[in-house]
């Protein structure tokens, strides 16, 4: 089969490679299609990912596809059906997963190799979460799922209450998402971002305020007139910069809550007002990845079409245009998904 090896930073290569063999509990699914992803496009600018993949490596975690061939002891899937599986799947006996955090699992089971014909769906993940695609939910829409689901425990973390006001910063796919599920929940939002189109796209899927934060801009204080001087209910950040980071904590009202869902550069240190953590009684998360139960109520937004490929995808381009679309991602942050089509 064809697939995309990345060797190391910024060296893909698009070749051919053995098709993976299935073990008893495994599943091959033939890929139909793979989404682009901000973390994918890390990993090709830095060649490596410390937890999810080592090059040499077929890599790629976004996708949906047929399911082509099921290992002996697979009872849950057969030849023929059209499935989306996730990422990872957590190990269910650790001190994390028994605390209901299998995000953090001790032992989490990662899988990548979707920018490819073919990919081994390992046994864990086919027992804990993989799932059927219905007939009326198309490929691109189905391999939302993945991302949708951090989106969907980051929101579920913040905990804003419909009638909140919630700022969002960062308006690539995520943000986007952010949006679109704050919406649903009844929020205000008022979406914060560096390109007119951004703006645009939070508009359409509901945004009710705009800011443009460019580099002489000051959200903060533009946020302030706009609550009253008070500040939000809650932020996101989406972004992954200290500056971003410092904007959200300053853009809430006493006892908000942020999110810190962007993850900075490693080595990375934030300076911190501790006098307004301390006496505003600001409530400071973050979120990373997943869990099986974050995947299957993404699942069911798509299912019930409330969040649809194109809002996020805005083009399709074959495996041999890999490395091509990584480049341009690198160059032009913030664009919407691509939909790579083996």
């Amino acid at each position: 089969m064809m697939a995309a090896v990345l060797y190391g930073k910024e060296h893909l290569q698009v070749e051919p490679v053995a098709v993976p063999t299935v073990n008893s509990g495994d599943i091959l699914v033939r890929v139909k299609v793979a989404l682009t992803c901000g973390t994918d496009v890390k990993v090709f600018r830095r060649g490596y990912h410390a937890r999810m993949i080592v090059p040499p490596a077929v890599f790629g975690h976004e996708l949906a596809g047929d399911v082509v061939a099921v290992g002996e002891d697979v009872s849950r899937f057969k030849v023929g059906q059209r499935v989306v599986a996730a990422n990872s799947a957590p190990c269910e006996e650790c001190f994390f997963c028994r605390r209901g955090l299998q995000n953090l699992c001790e032992d989490l089971l990662f899988n990548n190799g979707a920018y490819a014909e073919f990919i081994r769906i390992p046994a864990r993940i086919v027992a804990r979460n993989t799932y059927l695609i219905p007939q009326h939910v198309g490929y691109q829409d189905a391999a939302l799922v993945e991302p949708l689901a951090c989106v969907v425990r980051g929101f579920e973390e913040t905990a804003p209450r419909s009638g909140d006001t919630m700022a969002i910063i960062g308006l690539g796919p995520i943000g986007l998402m952010f949006v679109k599920l704050a919406k649903l929940h009844g929020c205000r939002v008022i979406a914060i971002g560096r390109r007119r189109k951004q703006l645009e796209r939070a508009a359409a899927l509901g945004a009710d305020e705009l800011i443009m934060g460019a580099d002489d801009s000051d959200p903060v204080k533009i946020i302030r007139g706009m609550t009253g001087g008070r500040g939000v209910d809650s932020a996101i950040e989406a972004v992954g910069k200290p500056q971003t980071w410092q904007w959200a904590v300053n853009m809430v009202r006493r006892g908000g809550t942020v999110n810190f869902f962007g993850g900075c550069p490693n080595d990375t240190r934030v300076e911190l007002d501790t006098a307004l953590l301390h006496y505003s009684e600001i409530t400071c998360k973050a979120t990373f990845h997943h869990t099986p139960a974050s995947i299957r109520k993404a699942l069911d937004l798509v299912c019930a079409g409330h969040i649809a490929a194109s809002f996020f995808v805005n083009r399709e381009e074959p495996l041999a245009n890999l490395l091509e679309v990584m480049r341009h991602l690198m160059s032009h942050n913030g664009h919407l998904k691509t939909a790579i089509v083996p």
